[in-house]
């Protein structure tokens, strides 16, 4: 997949170059490390994290502590309550296991937070090669942190109604 990106980066310089079009680069992580605003969020951010990670390892190690209890009491207990006391393992494990998804998950609550914080400071940066490009007529501006992305491409040059209608589709 990489190759793939990479190819058709090299052949997007060589089509631009043969056009005489002007293409640039930009690292965002070194702009975004320049930038007070993004120190401050990612403290923030850095904070959040071990602070909901302490919270998540003290109900791990409860849990622990609970099930040694058990463990060592199993013996002396009737089967009702082995049964009842298995079953608050399991539920206080769920809570737990629910709780680090709510905050470290796919759309947790770190990562809302990291959009609130980070991605205004991304879309700064975006209005300003935006206005970089134009006024200095950039036809692509890549990104370097990104593994080369586009992150600016002037759409005079967008070929892909061309390649639908060569292809015989229409758009």
């Amino acid at each position: 997949m990489k190759k793939t990106a990479f190819i058709t980066a090299i052949a997007l310089f060589t089509t631009l170059s043969v056009f005489g079009q002007r293409f640039a680069y930009i690292d965002s992580d070194y702009i975004l490390e320049n930038i007070p605003e993004y120190q401050a969020a990612q403290m923030q951010l850095n904070e959040l994290s071990v602070q909901w990670q302490n919270e998540i390892e003290a109900k791990f190690s409860e849990i622990d502590e609970m099930y040694r209890k058990y463990q060592a009491e199993s013996v002396l207990l009737p089967e009702e309550m082995k049964r009842q006391r298995e079953e608050e393992i399991i539920a206080m494990e769920r809570e737990a296991k629910e709780l680090q998804m709510q905050r470290f998950g796919r759309d947790g609550d770190l990562f809302q937070r990291r959009e609130e914080l980070i991605k205004p400071l991304q879309d700064q940066i975006y209005e300003a090669v935006e206005q970089i490009a134009t006024r200095g007529n950039y036809a692509v501006i890549f990104d370097k942190t990104g593994g080369g992305n586009m992150i600016y491409s002037d759409v005079r040059y967008d070929l892909s109604d061309e390649v639908l209608q060569r292809m015989g589709y229409r758009n």
